[in-house]
């Protein structure tokens, strides 16, 4: 089976813990419905190293201009240090939200959380679509037109796009997992209660909801 790709964005000091989760799930194939169906790439603007605002250092797999909505299942893009920065140009970030721009178009998903709301918003892309952020009041800053549509909630799935507040990531996989399909319904609540409420109860239940599913059990 080839994969298909789940593009993660790589931007100028990208909070890992925001995507740890999500990116963990998509690639591990333990409780998947479907083992093997998805993989990831980082992709930025070029290909230099990345540093992390937890201080990982990794080397994008490929550039934004590599990359085709055709060719990916989903754009996840996480927060960072420099999305309300004065640098916005020098930083690469129209080319972010361009191809965010470019994947809405396309139908293709697109995830963003914490500080990736604030560029989707500075874009214009949070102008016509319900979404959340860290707060009315920070998305406000940049000066967008979509205030009417904010969602006071944890994160937000309208259409093809997914949004999220900076402490809620395991929301944000939550979403992201549901989109793809990666898990069955009774998987995924049973993985979102078991790292939500630390219950070991639930560890139970997610084996049991994976291996009760004939693909995920190989039969």
């Amino acid at each position: 089976m080839n994969p298909k790709t789940v593009h993660v964005v790589l931007c100028n000091e990208w909070a890992d813990w925001e995507i740890g989760p999500a990116m963990a799930r998509i690639n591990a194939p333990i409780w998947q419905r479907e083992p093997g169906r998805f993989a990831t790439a980082t992709v930025a603007e070029t290909r230099q190293p990345r540093r992390s605002m937890g201080g990982l250092t990794a080397v994008p797999d490929l550039t934004v201009a590599e990359i085709r909505p055709a060719d990916s299942a989903m754009l996840i893009i996480p927060g960072g240090a420099g999305w309300e920065c004065a640098d916005w140009d020098r930083d690469g970030y129209p080319a972010i939200t361009a191809l965010a721009e470019e994947f809405l178009d396309a139908g293709v998903p697109v995830a963003a959380i914490c500080g990736a709301t604030f560029g989707l918003a500075r874009a214009g892309l949070l102008d016509d679509r319900d979404h959340t952020s860290g707060a009315p009041e920070y998305l406000a800053m940049s000066g967008y037109r979509g205030a009417a549509r904010y969602r006071d909630e944890r994160a937000v799935t309208d259409g093809d796009l997914i949004t999220a507040g900076p402490t809620d990531a395991l929301e944000f996989t939550r979403h992201i997992l549901a989109r793809l399909e990666i898990l069955t319904a009774e998987a995924l609540e049973a993985w979102y209660q078991l790292f939500s409420t630390g219950d070991a109860a639930w560890y139970g239940v997610l084996n049991a909801a994976t291996t009760a599913d004939p693909v995920a059990a190989g039969r």
